[in-house]
């Protein structure tokens, strides 16, 4: 009678910590587990559907940095074209690469997919050559991997952040091929970069007439395969079966030396290439010009940046850099066109 009366009181379990439950039965014993994660540097109460990762991934899926994406170069600048990826695209098709690896390894899709949305918040427009450009000219220099940190830690909603997790944050910093994660779910995610980039880029310069497919080296493609589904089946399925139960990810010697063969390749011929890349300069100059400017007047930056100095005590040139930085391709222009280009004049 007594166990019947205990069984009666004691509280049922929510929504959530019946998904936390369930990753015990399921995932596997190297995955991150959302009840054992690191938390986040401001406590927040837990919620009572979601799991702390799932949490991490809404905040950026919602993010005025996440929409931004859709308006920042990717590779080909201002393409006329439809179907050239954006550096949202580039996101989702991380995303989607990195999911079906985590889900084949039983590791934490959630924990995943939140930093493959987020590894790349930092962007600059007109892509890495923004990145040069506010490299070249901020004092304290620009990587974008860095800035997407200062994006979810310090500029989105309004100043405050998104308060991600740890687990998350390093991921999102380490996404880079120097980097290293503490998670496997960040492990993913840094392999995933580089096989959705190489691959799209590939499909975007054959569709542009930069390269065709026969270009590309048969020593790679021979071991990848001959056709964007092809590669990435293969580069999948080799980090999946190398990685399976290993509290590692990998991929094999000689599958892993082609990527970066072809990775190489694309360098040379496609992230140089004058018809693919020509108006580049132009891009970092307008960059640099708006730097300079908004340095110099200081009170036409939003407000909210203005209290980024006056608040929060940040330096005058990271802030400027900040602004420039969340810019997408098309509001840099038309900033630059309202700043720099006379206007006709007209009377009514």
């Amino acid at each position: 009678m007594k166990e019947e009366q205990k069984v009666k009181s004691e509280k049922p379990l929510c929504m959530r910590e019946k998904l936390e439950q369930r990753e015990h039965l399921f995932l596997s014993p190297y995955a991150s587990f959302s009840d054992r994660s690191l938390g986040r540097d401001v406590y927040e109460e837990p919620c009572d559907i979601r799991p702390i990762y799932q949490r991490d991934r809404d905040r950026i899926l919602h993010s005025k940095s996440f929409r931004r994406l859709k308006h920042k170069t990717q590779v080909f600048l201002a393409p006329e074209g439809d179907h050239y990826r954006t550096r949202l695209t580039h996101t989702l098709e991380v995303s989607q690469n990195a999911r079906t690896i985590a889900r084949a390894l039983r590791l934490n899709e959630d924990l995943t997919e939140a930093i493959a949305l987020g590894h790349d918040l930092g962007h600059t427009p007109f892509g890495h050559a923004g990145e040069r450009a506010l490299n070249d000219i901020c004092p304290e220099g620009f990587e974008h991997h860095l800035q997407s940190i200062r994006v979810v830690e310090l500029l989105e909603n309004h100043g405050r952040g998104l308060n991600l997790t740890k687990e998350a944050r390093d991921g999102i910093v380490n996404h880079q091929t120097k980097g290293m994660p503490m998670t496997l779910e960040g492990k993913i995610v840094r392999f995933s970069d580089k096989i959705a980039y190489i691959n799209h880029d590939i499909d975007d310069a054959i569709r542009g007439h930069i390269i065709a497919e026969e270009d590309i080296p048969k020593e790679y493609t021979d071991i990848l395969g001959h056709s964007s589904r092809e590669r990435l089946n293969t580069l999948i399925h080799d980090i999946v079966s190398c990685s399976e139960e290993k509290e590692d990810i990998c991929m094999s010697p000689a599958i892993e030396a082609a990527m970066f063969g072809m990775r190489k390749y694309m360098f040379y011929n496609v992230y140089t290439n004058p018809k693919a890349k020509g108006e580049e300069q132009k891009a970092e100059s307008m960059l640099k010009y708006l730097f300079e400017y908004y340095s110099g007047n200081l009170d036409l930056l939003p407000e909210e940046y203005l209290d980024m100095i006056k608040e929060k005590g940040q330096k005058e040139a990271r802030v400027v850099c900040d602004y420039i930085a969340g810019m997408t391709d098309r509001f840099a222009v038309a900033k630059f066109k309202e700043i720099a280009i006379p206007r006709s004049w007209s009377v009514y």
